[in-house]
């Protein structure tokens, strides 16, 4: 763990570089996209000396995860809506394609 860190910002790398590890990155690269992300969230919160522009002005991290969670530009996946569908109990899902599962759960 990097020196200057709050408890807050402590935890966030141990959450972030165990979850990297879940995915299988190694553990030098889980240290480094942590210690990246806490960085850039440091900097956007006000909370280093200095700040790069692109940390400044880019999207969070947070809102990074959030559009790729399946919520993006194109909305929730096939699978993400049948699931919902099937959950719902509306008929005929199984003959839907994505359009239609919409469609269908938005009434």
């Amino acid at each position: 763990m990097p020196a200057g860190f709050s408890r807050k910002r402590e935890r966030q790398y141990e959450h972030i570089k165990d979850s990297a590890l879940e995915r299988g990155e190694s553990e030098q690269r889980a240290e480094e996209i942590a210690a990246r992300t806490v960085n850039k969230e440091r900097a956007r919160a006000g909370e280093s000396r200095t700040a790069s522009r692109s940390s400044l002005d880019d999207m969070s991290s947070g809102e990074r995860g959030g559009r790729r969670s399946g919520e993006g530009a194109q909305g929730p996946t096939y699978d993400q809506l049948y699931a919902e569908a099937r959950r719902r109990h509306v008929e005929g899902r199984s003959h839907m394609n994505k359009a239609d599962l919409k469609r269908a759960l938005e009434r």
